[in-house]
């Protein structure tokens, strides 16, 4: 294992335009000026509904500390750093996060190591968004933590989520505009993407069966190896939930990984438990070998 040296990472705010000309917030990890480029892999981190990309520095940090050559997160549309511009407002879907955001933010990386190895991690909707990104080909392989098909009757607490999202988030977020942070979501995101998930989380096929989408026939073109990681104490990502999603990516190798509150030292891990810091030691050694390609 190489020896973590936060000491030599550099740390980058910036901004990047979508093909749609939306400009994201991204922050890139990578070694200092002067010092020794590393020659792992580039690594696009891709967030949960709601989860702001700062959420993920400390796993970029030590995805770069490990040996990656750079390591890229960002912010999807709507989300606070993210901004909706003039013309925009209204007009964001969930489904623009994979269609438009994603593969920006894969240009972008690109652009440190132009044809250098890239992998991807992505937590929630970061690993729904891998086949319907359009170019899922870029990636040697992905690293999906906690990535599930939403479907309210999937999870371990289906009614509450029933609730939450049907008779609490749609009037809520029709009077707002948006989510609001008592909701529990993470940070605010536009009315838009909260109907379009909403809707879909009430649909057995989740949005496979969303023409607009296109879920079906983008999975199928997945050819990456995929490990996908479960949290045995998630609410939402069931073993069910979990099967659900990716029983479509049908012609990708997947090898899945469950991890417990005992791998933790006895800590909940939960939903989106994983990347906090308090874990390095813990659940993340083994994750992040497979992910730099260290190990099967």
């Amino acid at each position: 294992m190489r020896p973590r040296n936060d000491a030599d990472i550099d740390q980058t705010d910036i901004q990047f335009a979508t093909a749609d000309r939306y400009i994201l917030a991204g922050t890139l990890f990578s070694t200092r000026p002067g010092r020794p480029v590393n020659n792992g892999p580039l690594v696009l981190i891709s967030s949960a509904t709601g989860a702001p990309r700062g959420f993920y520095s400390a796993f970029a940090r030590e995805l770069v500390a490990r040996g990656s050559r750079a390591a890229l997160i960002y912010d999807y549309r709507g989300l606070p750093d993210s901004p909706p511009p003039f013309g925009f407002k209204g007009r964001i879907s969930m489904r623009d996060w994979a269609h438009f955001d994603m593969p920006a933010a894969m240009l972008r990386l690109d652009e440190e190591a132009p044809g250098h190895p890239m992998v991807g991690v992505g937590q929630s909707f970061g690993g729904q968004a891998l086949g319907i990104c359009g170019m899922p080909e870029r990636f040697e392989r992905y690293c999906m933590i906690a990535c599930l098909s939403g479907y309210w009757r999937n999870t371990d607490t289906p009614w509450q989520n029933l609730v939450m999202m049907h008779m609490v988030g749609l009037p809520v977020t029709a009077v707002l505009g948006r989510t609001a942070r008592w909701m529990g979501l993470g940070e605010p995101f536009p009315a838009t993407v909260f109907r379009d998930w909403a809707r879909w989380c009430f649909h057995p096929e989740y949005f496979f069966d969303d023409p607009k989408v296109g879920a079906r026939a983008g999975y199928a073109t997945v050819r990456a190896p995929i490990l996908s990681v479960g949290m045995t104490d998630d609410p939402w990502g069931t073993p069910r939930a979990i099967e659900a999603l990716m029983k479509h990516y049908v012609n990708a190798d997947i090898t899945d990984r469950w991890l417990s509150p005992e791998n933790a030292g006895g800590q909940p891990i939960g939903h989106l438990g994983f990347f906090r810091s308090r874990f390095r030691d813990t659940l993340w050694p083994g994750i992040v070998d497979w992910i730099l390609g260290d190990r099967p």
